[in-house]
């Protein structure tokens, strides 16, 4: 395990993760640029191949070629390797090969898999973290199992490749899947295929310790006979506010998709009221960094699009395949700002105080997406041809690591495909592990507390 890790010894935990999904995804452009990896026998131009290969670890969705038509079956294996590579975290993939080698696993390499999954205690982390990968698993294949009938039925024994493969993609919120070029728009009507796509969806998207707390309280609710309440009581504050926060935005997305579109006969005008409801829940699922659609996403009414692009920022939650600021910064600084209001000193949310460090983070977190989605939506409207709401939606859904386009992506030149790049690349890692990764450590002037001075503000 040292002989291993020796060569990235002198680096931060932030610094070893930015480059191990750098590394990843270079290597799967090599990967995906050999004659093998075509439907047709060519070699895929250096700008695509590297596109997909950061969308897919990534797990973002947006494409420049066709994942269903332009790949062969060696290349969608590569890029299904990559997402599950993506969505588990390449740290966690590689500590499960230590492991699997029996190869020990030493502090810094626990302080690693904490920086990964933002987890705030190394209690049991290495346990955790093979859950992760079993949970994952079981998950997916379960979801595979769900698409079966209805991928077999419709396309015969391709059936079962394609419903593996939209099973992994959808748990690790990537968007990407091989039935065709339209999404699942071809089932907008399919309650079963809409239910199992959102089920796996919102379950990578919660996050894996709020899995094993829920798990944990029910199996204690059916030893001990406890009361819901005092399950929900002893529920840790991360839970109640990732879930709380999932349940609001969902049927805030919902209503807003399902008024705002409720006549656009481009969208849901056509669609019966049970239809109408069952696409406005999917948009609200799928804007949370998830990257499929019922719906043509270039044909939304302004209203929804800017929605939309609200959710994409906000995305998935701690410690899941999700991308986005995530759904407890949102809601910390929501609750931070109600607190200032009501001139309280403490951040105060279920009868417990959030500390100012948390805070800060969670507002330089937000800060430092918006700006990046500032400039490059800057960058990009200077390069590339298309109205202002087209390139927003595009350049969010790249920071979000979301996947939905407004069929923008398609048409880009090879500046534009590098800013999208980029923009995935740093929406997947976060801003605030790549600040921290190329930012110097700290010095004894950072101890030092100055005298305070107040200044005008509003």
């Amino acid at each position: 395990m040292n002989r291993l890790i020796s060569p990235f010894q002198h680096l931060r935990p932030t610094q070893i993760i930015a480059l191990g999904f750098l590394t990843v995804i270079l290597v799967g452009t090599l990967l995906l640029m050999l004659p093998v990896a075509s439907a047709d026998g060519t070699w895929t131009p250096f700008t695509d191949a590297l596109f997909s290969a950061a969308t897919s670890v990534c797990v973002t969705g947006l494409t420049v070629v066709s994942t269903a038509n332009h790949w062969s079956l060696f290349g969608q294996i590569i890029i299904l390797l990559l997402i599950q590579l993506g969505g588990m975290g390449v740290v966690t993939m590689m500590m499960m090969t230590m492991l699997i080698f029996h190869r020990r696993i030493g502090m810094k390499n626990r302080i690693l898999l904490q920086t990964a999954y933002g987890w705030d205690s190394l209690h049991q982390i290495v346990r955790l973290t093979k859950k992760v990968v079993i949970g994952t698993l079981c998950v997916e294949g379960i979801g595979a199992l769900c698409y079966l009938p209805v991928l077999v039925r419709k396309n015969g024994i391709v059936g079962i490749w394609q419903s593996l493969f939209l099973s992994i993609s959808a748990f690790c919120n990537a968007g990407m899947d091989i039935i065709g070029d339209n999404s699942l728009a071809d089932f907008r009507g399919n309650v079963w295929m809409n239910g199992v796509t959102m089920l796996l969806i919102i379950l990578g998207g919660l996050g894996f310790l709020v899995w094993w707390e829920l798990i944990r309280l029910f199996k204690e609710k059916r030893k001990k006979k406890i009361t819901l309440k005092a399950s929900l009581h002893k529920m840790s504050l991360h839970t109640k506010i990732v879930l709380i926060t999932t349940a609001v935005l969902l049927a805030a997305g919902t209503l807003l998709v399902f008024v705002c579109e409720f006549s656009n006969p481009d969208t849901l005008g056509s669609l019966s009221l049970p239809d109408k409801l069952l696409a406005s829940v999917f948009q609200s699922v799928t804007t949370r960094t998830a990257g499929f659609y019922t719906i043509p996403q270039d044909k939304l009414g302004n209203a929804t699009a800017l929605g939309s692009m609200f959710l994409m920022l906000i995305g998935g939650s701690p410690g899941g395949t999700a991308g986005g600021v995530k759904t407890v910064t949102v809601a910390m600084v929501f609750v931070a700002v109600i607190s200032s209001v009501k001139g309280r000193e403490e951040t105060r949310v279920f009868h417990r105080s959030i500390s100012d460090s948390n805070v800060k983070k969670g507002l330089s977190i937000i800060m430092l997406s918006l700006s990046i989605w500032f400039v490059m939506t800057l960058a990009l409207c200077a390069l590339e041809q298309g109205d202002f709401l087209t390139v927003s939606y595009e350049t969010m859904s790249a920071i979000g690591t979301v996947g939905l386009s407004r069929n923008f992506t398609g048409s880009l030149h090879t500046g534009g495909k590098l800013i999208i790049t980029m923009m995935m690349y740093l929406g997947r890692i976060g801003p605030i592990t790549m600040a921290a990764a190329f930012l110097t450590k700290k010095n004894s002037e950072d101890f030092i507390h100055l005298p305070e001075e107040n200044i005008m503000l509003g």
